[in-house]
């Protein structure tokens, strides 16, 4: 049709779409409930590691501790006499043993397993994640998890892994398969020194593996937290509000309270005793008492309409209005209500004081 205008319209407006980035606000109370970017592959992937490199540093003292227990069992045990105190003290014995024997391995896979959660998620301590919710048992709500686009995806992970790992166990073992075969023609040592070595192989491919893939595991649930924290631009205008509360009951209350503070300053224009106005433009009402200010204070002050209600109230209660235009305006800009006078300003302030005491017939 001619003449017809098209405008574009932000559905945003409207609550729409959720386009922008979190408030800090909005990801501190997700971090209270314990929704976060963190990936169990990693955790998982450097636990595996981390035992890898405990027993490759530490499996020669393994050896000799696993040794020194048998030896013990053949030549300190077989003639002992079994009784509650003896067993008990064996078993006391080989416990302590054991414990040292599996130091190194929990040691620094424990230390590693902390070291990647911190610097995953930080320091957390929350337990809103394990609060029972009634929601959660919700059997529709669970159906549509279970056919949920992560659902999938945590599929497609878990397939791609089990993959890699089959891959990696079949290429290292067909590798060895010449090894295999002469395993007949060695000893025992022998036959335990390439286990141990190709399970370290072993451990060390599908660590790394699992590793790799643990890393974009987590790229990707950055992006999937980042993506579940978006706001829509009315979800940050009502925080905003919550937050600082609505301009429109924050102006009332500021609207208030000037209008309190007006009427505590006309209360005053009584008690001035002199007005010093512009003469239309500005007043200002002073106050002297010689045995309690040290100089002349400013207890009201206004301009256009406030300064006329100040003239009409001087006239109303008999306090006495003086036009000098240039120590008027100096006053209403240079100093504030509650002020003393400028220093400066004391002689031409005096002068006025002194003006007004001596038609009153005071004597100060």
């Amino acid at each position: 049709m001619p003449g017809l205008r098209r405008y574009k319209l932000d559905l945003q407006l409207f609550g729409g779409d959720k386009t922008e980035k979190a408030t800090p606000k909005k990801r501190q109370d997700a971090r209270k409930k314990g929704q976060i970017a963190k990936s169990p592959e990693v955790s998982g992937a450097v636990v595996l590691l981390a035992a890898i490199l405990s027993l490759t540093i530490f499996g020669g003292f393994m050896k000799e501790q696993v040794l020194t227990l048998f030896m013990d069992v053949f030549q300190n045990r077989m003639q002992m006499d079994v009784t509650a105190e003896n067993v008990s003290l064996m078993f006391n014995e080989y416990g302590l043993q054991i414990l040292i024997l599996l130091a190194p391995l929990f040691g620094i896979t424990f230390v590693l397993a902390l070291i990647v959660n911190y610097a995953q998620v930080g320091f957390m301590a929350t337990g809103e994640g394990i609060t029972p919710k009634f929601s959660k048992i919700n059997p529709i709500k669970g159906f549509k998890n279970i056919f949920s686009m992560r659902s999938f995806v945590e599929f497609l992970k878990s397939i791609f892994k089990l993959v890699i790992i089959a891959y990696l166990v079949y290429s290292t073992l067909w590798g060895e398969k010449e090894s295999f075969a002469s395993l007949s023609r060695i000893d025992a040592e022998g036959t335990f020194n390439f286990a141990a070595k190709l399970t370290m192989n072993l451990g060390i491919k599908i660590g790394s593996a699992l590793f790799i893939m643990a890393a974009f595991d987590y790229m990707y649930q950055k992006f999937e937290h980042e993506k579940s924290l978006r706001m829509s631009k009315q979800e940050i205008k009502d925080e905003y509000k919550n937050q600082e509360g609505d301009p429109l009951i924050k102006g009332k209350i500021k609207a208030a309270q000037r209008k309190m503070a007006m009427q505590r300053m006309m209360q005053e224009v009584p008690n001035a005793d002199v007005i010093i106005t512009n003469p239309t433009h500005f007043a200002v009402a002073l106050k002297y008492d010689g045995s309690k200010m040290e100089a002349p204070e400013i207890i009201a002050k206004g301009q256009d309409y406030v300064a006329l209600r100040m003239r009409e109230l001087a006239k109303e209660h008999g306090v006495m209005t003086i036009e000098n235009k240039p120590l008027a305006r100096a006053l209403f800009q240079r100093a504030e209500i509650g002020d003393v006078v400028p220093q400066d300003l004391f002689q031409a302030v005096a002068e006025v004081l002194a003006y007004v005491y001596k038609l009153k017939g005071k004597r100060r």
